[in-house]
């Protein structure tokens, strides 16, 4: 560990890695050192394997043998990621030390760029190399990293002082200078882990330079592979529990407080407090922080947190929150870093004039505020009114209510005002953006001499002849014939069968005059099935049929909300839309989706019990949507279920239906512009995986089975179809697939439906059959990891069956529900019978008649009739106690 100068060093680089069960991808980081063009003796390679309980440390093994020139191999027992860095560290013998993730790669020329960028310019701090995404399934590489602005101008250097948003939190893309981590005593530390290692690691460092200054190399390519299976990885990391409470407390406030202290200011280093509000913006824009695992906790925990933010807050300025730029963050962010810990009552300086229905002739204002809400008085042509629709929504984080928003809707026709207090609101369109920095291209594209009409023009023209002529086409009287004001229905991009389907079939059996078409991807099973069926309304998705149906589109109608439904690519550059989009939903909400469905530009929303509809559009809830969207009809599917169930006598009911929903972190994002994605072969191993083939394969269930002539059927979520044909079932388990069958009839026949967490539940439920719930992994699933948070609907307390946290408890309540008969007990029944009051096989008509109401125009004489907004009951944010005033905040961060 002694001090060396690069003259004296061996090496110009040290290459340290920490290796943890990492099999899988060693052999391409192997090859990636390997394949360097910079000179192999000039540089090392340290391998720490610390626990590794697969082929890892073999492999590192059989490389050091095969290179003991090049590679040295340290084995430890598991003490984490820090440990294994910092051994490796301790034996460096290079000037410059770096820390690659062994599952990533780097490119061939990765160090030969960093010598060339030391070799022509004075040494900085540090060197940060380019960060770009590998994907774990496919190969590819993009440039999306949240940082990647920085390396867009080719190579410099920046003084951070001068330069506050370049700051650099990362490590593993990184070289440092040995000398200056030995000399200072700069260590990785465990106690910040998982999720801020790298930037504690790299704050300490450049806090101990007088003038830090970074090299960014945009040349020198770093691929980071992205992963869900490890605990390093920065999906894992923001469902961690130690992020919420150790990180804070020895990772942010330290550093700040360190800062502080040496400066004599109050506030730190102004690029500190960005990398702190960076790192902060992953947790309030996270899924984490709507009503994740420290929500559902304990409220000491919540409070913690709390109080730690207030503190750390108190280094960073208001003037650093409103002009941070580094990644988009919403405005309500900004709103209640400034405000929500203060002592006090704050209210929103303007209102947000966000949306307009034209149709209905009416406008859409929103404000937020701390405390108490404002007296709230509106004025539609100098008259006061009460807006027809409204609602108060509740933001909260971390199990407490910050801030809140309201959402008014009231008459487009006459001129509006808005006081508060007394005090009257500016109206504006557009959020105020910060602008403490302006960049080149925000500089040339505000007044450079394109003018706002050649800016127009020239969006014209960016349309090909081809876009232009199907433009003209659509408008003809001969295409207008057939699509005119069309009602466009679709489930999924790739198949059919949800509630689109159905409501697509009753209006060509009951609504003929509305000029209803269905859209699947042609070719697929669902198009030749419904065109077999003589179904010949049924268009193929991105054809050119279809381009002339959506230009002439009244009504898009679809049970999903994903982006290539409601925002086509490949209309992007022939129209803007200007359809009506109506989400019929695919299932009953009943976990926090509001944070998800929030931003969808959704104009009519179907809701199917009553809780729901008021989990949704009712006050203090975390969703934006209100009564002018919300309709309670119930899912245009259930009419047809509810008839298959009547036809369908016990003796048929013949089947144990296993159908467990899927989860984000096993299953890859959405193919670009599809709605097909692919598995993962971590899936097998998962805990998912294993826990469902376990119940599977029980040998009571299959004896069971076998003595009441049942047979066992297996059909996951769609996400998890393509793993299907890989999983071991015994023989006496029926794989299913929704292409093969019809899902509505495997409801029917169920004698007893068994799944995790799937709304579907509420289907099988709605025809009286037996629930049972099989939630091993709870605490992870509703706190952090799936896109679904813990919402109104308690398991326990709202559920249609019993709910088993083991495999062995799963068993045991399956075999009772099966020797009890076919029917739910009195105390589930009550629960269905309370949760669908009508099951009259008319929701295909109430869904219909709603579309229908969307468009009729409101008299501003009936818009000053205000619509009762509904209140969810027995919500634990309804105690006051967990209401944040800034004061109580402040006081016990004190």
């Amino acid at each position: 560990m002694s001090e060396f100068s690069d003259s004296e060093a061996p090496f110009q680089f040290s290459i340290v890695t920490a290796v943890y069960n990492v099999a899988r991808y060693l052999d391409d980081f192997i090859e990636s050192i390997e394949g360097q063009t910079f000179p192999r003796d000039r540089f090392e390679v340290i391998a720490v394997d610390h626990g590794s309980t697969d082929e890892s440390l073999a492999m590192l093994r059989a490389w050091e043998m095969r290179r003991p020139d090049l590679v040295t191999v340290i084995a430890q027992d598991n003490a984490g990621r820090a440990a294994a860095r910092n051994a490796g560290s301790n034996v460096a013998r290079a000037p410059w030390v770096t820390f690659p993730q062994p599952d990533d790669v780097i490119g061939p020329g990765y160090l030969a760029q960093v010598a060339t960028f030391l070799e022509e310019n004075d040494p900085p701090s540090l060197i940060a190399t380019h960060p770009l995404i590998l994907d774990r399934i496919n190969g590819t590489v993009t440039d999306t990293h949240p940082l990647r602005r920085r390396f867009q101008h080719g190579v410099r250097t920046r003084d951070i002082g001068r330069y506050p948003d370049h700051f650099h939190e990362s490590v593993v893309d990184t070289f440092f200078l040995t000398n200056r981590l030995r000399g200072e005593g700069i260590r990785f530390d465990a106690n910040v882990g998982p999720s801020f290692e790298d930037g504690y690691f790299c704050a300490q460092y450049l806090l101990q330079s007088e003038r830090p200054v970074i090299g960014f190399l945009p040349g020198a390519h770093y691929h980071r592979r992205i992963r869900t299976d490890s605990i390093s990885s920065p999906q894992s990391a923001l469902a961690h529990p130690h992020r919420y409470t150790r990180v804070l407390r020895h990772g942010f406030l330290n550093l700040l407080t360190q800062a502080s202290v040496s400066t004599g200011r109050r506030h730190a280093p102004e690029w500190l407090q960005n990398l702190v509000l960076y790192e902060l913006s992953w947790y309030f824009t996270s899924r984490d922080a709507d009503a994740g695992a420290v929500a559902e906790a304990n409220e000491e925990a919540s409070d913690e947190i709390h109080g730690l933010m207030a503190e750390i807050l108190g280094f960073i300025s208001k003037h650093t929150i409103a002009s941070f730029s580094v990644r988009p963050v919403t405005p309500s962010w900004r709103d209640f870093l400034c405000r929500a810990y203060e002592p006090g009552e704050w209210r929103a300086t303007f209102g947000h004039v966000s949306r307009l229905d034209p149709d209905q002739r009416l406008v859409k204002i929103t404000y937020r505020f701390t405390g108490e809400p404002p007296v709230e008085e509106l004025l539609s042509g100098g008259e006061v009114v009460t807006p027809t629709h409204s609602k108060t929504r509740d933001i909260a984080y971390f199990g407490l209510v910050l801030m809140r928003e309201r959402v008014l809707w009231l008459s487009a026709s006459h001129s509006i005002r808005l006081r508060l207090d007394g005090r009257d609101v500016n109206l504006q369109f557009v959020i105020p953006k910060p602008n403490h920095t302006l960049q080149p291209g925000t500089i040339n594209r505000n007044l450079g001499p394109r003018t706002a009409a050649a800016a127009r023009k020239s969006a014209r023209h960016h349309r090909t002849f081809t876009d232009r002529a199907l433009l003209r086409l659509a408008r003809t009287r001969l295409v207008r014939h057939f699509f005119g004001d069309a009602w466009v229905l679709m489930d999924r991009i790739t198949d059919a069968g949800d509630n689109g389907e159905r409501l697509f079939r009753y209006l060509r059996r009951s609504r003929r005059r509305i000029n209803a078409w269905f859209v699947v991807e042609g070719g697929s099973p669902d198009w030749h099935r419904l065109r077999k069926q003589g179904y010949l309304r049924v268009v193929p998705h991105g054809s050119f049929r279809w381009k002339l149906l959506m230009a002439n589109c009244r009504h898009l109608i679809s049970s999903h909300v994903s982006p290539p439904i409601m925002r086509p690519p490949a209309l992007k550059s022939i129209m803007e839309p200007s359809w009506r989009f109506t989400f019929l939903q695919h299932g009953v909400i009943h976990t926090n989706l509001s944070r998800w469905l929030n931003i969808k530009p959704i104009d009519l929303f179907i809701t199917s019990s009553s809780q729901e509809y008021v989990s949704i559009a009712g006050d203090h809830t975390p969703y934006t949507f209100t009564t002018k969207e919300v309709r309670l009809t119930g899912l245009p599917r259930w009419d047809r279920l509810r008839k298959i169930a009547m036809k369908t006598p016990d003796e048929r009911r013949d089947l144990i239906l296993v159908m467990p929903t899927w989860r984000s972190g096993l299953v890859p994002m959405l193919m670009p512009k599809s709605q097909r994605r692919a598995i993962d072969p971590a899936f097998y191993t998962s805990e998912y995986a294993t826990s469902w083939m376990n119940l599977l394969k029980s040998p009571e269930l299959l004896e069971a089975c076998a003595q009441q002539n049942l047979t066992i059927g297996f059909l996951p979520h769609p996400n998890v179809q393509p793993a299907l044909s890989g999983m071991d079932l015994p023989p006496q388990v029926l794989p299913l697939t929704f292409a093969d069958n019809d899902v509505q009839e495997l409801f029917a026949r169920s004698a007893v439906f068994v799944t995790d967490y799937s709304s579907v539940a509420f289907d099988v439920a709605y025809i009286n059959r037996p629930v049972v719930y099989f939630q091993f992994d709870r605490d992870t699933f509703l706190g952090g990891e799936h896109h679904g948070r813990h919402g109104y609907f308690e398991y326990e307390r709202d559920g249609f069956g019993p709910v088993a946290r083991t495999l062995d408890e799963a068993i045991r309540v399956i075999l009772d529900t099966i020797r009890a008969g076919r029917s739910p007990s009195p105390t589930y029944q009550a629960r269905i019978d309370s949760a669908f009051p009508l099951r009259d096989g008319n929701c295909c008509k109430r869904v219909v008649d709603e579309i229908k109401q969307s468009t009729r125009r409101v008299h501003p004489a009936v818009a000053v009739i205000p619509i009762p907004t509904p209140l969810l009951s027995d919500r634990p944010l309804d105690d006051p106690s967990r209401i944040a005033h800034g004061t109580n905040v402040l006081e016990e961060a004190g």
